[in-house]
């Protein structure tokens, strides 16, 4: 018994201690009324599902240019991750259009691992979601690796560009180094477990930061918590740049996290004033399997986490093993939240929800 109340006494402090440098907390009353905003309580469904079982979807990005809408995605197909893309015309029904980075045997850091996601996407809610340039080029954030297999450390942040829009299948360029990496002079203590996971880089326009762009990301790393270090921690944390190239870790600590299991992949929509960050949950010691969640900030930097409802949860049989890893936009009034979905033989795709009533999918995981 006292082992186990000097651990909880030890989360707890930890997670005091986050709690006293919070600052510029968004009130009860706008957290509310933004989950009425973006909540989703409609499962359309499956809208892009993988040919065979060997093949698994993940992490949904979603841009726009025209009247078409694109997604790119990951797969994993037992050697790594590779970056694919999809395109709509109504966010519903989506067609694969080709892979944007592709394995390789050269020899470089990231032979076996390319999971990539779209920067600089507008993030005005309800905006026009296109993809923007800077500097002549348009650029992706990856998580990379040289190893085979499912997420085999070390992993670490690169930047992929492009001279032609992203809306066309191409093979995307990548910088020689990573951006980040867990070997870095000034690695913090919450990743230094070899493995970086997805980022999402905005555009910081009114420099809120200092700089012109920010980077969250995902990474595993030391717990504080009763002195224990493990793996099973993983937590959001900042990165800025002022060229897209070079990158310089924000804070000596995560901005978003939680006790135990893993706080992720997080997203930026701006709703009004606020910045929301969507992310997904899992293994939390208060609620179980994974989910998606969200947090509101005014300045990028500090995060006021809602408290209530999940957005997305189990509930399906094609989600009923995890739900979780957002991408949301607003669309002609609708809500579109797009998620992992994975059932209880580990078959992976990309399902989306939406905050009105539009019918079923028929579409499912392949049954052979």
């Amino acid at each position: 018994m006292r082992t186990i109340w000097i651990h909880l006494i030890g989360i707890l402090t930890t997670a005091t201690a986050f709690a006293q440098e919070a600052k510029n907390p968004v009130s009860a009353a706008e957290m509310e009324k933004i989950y009425q905003e973006v909540k989703t309580p409609f499962k359309y469904g499956l809208v892009m599902v993988p040919a065979d079982k060997e093949h698994k979807m993940d992490c949904p990005t979603i841009f726009r240019k025209g009247k078409y809408w694109y997604m790119t995605y990951l797969i994993f197909s037992g050697r790594g991750y590779e970056t694919w893309m999809a395109k709509s015309s109504d966010l519903l029904h989506w067609e694969n259009q080709g892979k944007l980075m592709s394995f390789e045997d050269s020899g470089k850091w990231d032979d076996n691992q390319k999971a990539g996601y779209n920067a600089l996407l507008d993030i005005k809610w309800g905006g026009s979601y296109q993809a923007n340039s800077f500097n002549g080029k348009y650029w992706m954030s990856y998580f990379g690796g040289k190893a085979r297999g499912y997420e085999v450390e070390p992993l670490s942040i690169g930047m992929a560009y492009t001279d032609q829009h992203p809306s066309i299948v191409q093979e995307w360029k990548r910088l020689d180094q990573p951006v980040l990496s867990s070997l870095d002079n000034d690695v913090r203590w919450w990743e230094n477990r070899h493995k970086l996971f997805k980022s999402t880089v905005i555009a910081d326009q009114k420099k809120l930061t200092g700089h012109s762009f920010v980077m969250y990301y995902n990474a595993v790393g030391d717990s504080l918590a009763n002195n224990k270090k493990t793996r099973w921690y993983e937590r959001i944390g900042m990165a800025v740049s002022d060229d897209m190239v070079h990158w310089q870790r924000y804070l000596k600590n995560p901005v978003v996290h939680h006790p135990v299991g893993i706080t992720g992949d997080a997203v930026i929509q701006q709703i009004g004033s606020n910045y929301v960050m969507f992310y997904f949950g899992a293994f939390w010691q208060d609620r179980k399997g994974s989910f998606n969640r969200f947090a509101v900030s005014k300045d990028l930097v500090n995060w006021t986490d809602w408290t209530g409802n999940n957005l997305i949860e189990s509930s399906e049989k094609y989600d009923e093993l995890y739900a979780h890893k957002s991408f949301v936009i607003k669309h002609k009034g609708i809500v579109y939240h797009f998620y992992c979905a994975v059932n209880k033989q580990d078959q992976r795709g990309i399902a989306v929800a939406t905050s009105k009533d539009l019918g079923k999918s028929k579409v499912n995981f392949v049954q052979n």
